[in-house]
């Protein structure tokens, strides 16, 4: 009894790690950003997520147009650097960092 439930509790706590290991994060973004869109962008992390409100890029998320949003903000971004497994990413970081949030980056 005492191994199965060591066998069982150790199998949940690798399960959970993995799990969220796997979600996006505003610091994961925040590195994104200033690695791949801040120098083609020539602004900071603090001007593009200003770039519009929580609430507006939530509905930039819902219609799925964070790249194209990307894009338009900074044409000289590459493709290769809004990719579609960076998108989460990017956006948690702008939606944490937006214009009405009170938040500040660190880039």
């Amino acid at each position: 009894m005492n191994k199965l439930l060591k066998i069982a509790l150790s199998s949940a706590l690798i399960l959970s790690v993995g799990a969220t290991a796997s979600y996006a994060s505003a610091d994961k973004g925040q590195k994104l950003f200033t690695k791949k869109l801040k120098k083609p962008c020539g602004i900071t992390g603090a001007a593009m997520a200003g770039k519009h409100t929580q609430s507006e890029w939530s509905d930039i998320k819902e219609e799925g147009k964070i790249g194209e949003e990307i894009k338009k903000i900074c044409p000289a971004v590459s493709d290769g650097d809004i990719k579609p497994d960076y998108l989460e990413h990017y956006y948690d970081f702008f939606h944490e960092y937006g214009s009405d949030s009170g938040n500040v980056p660190a880039c």
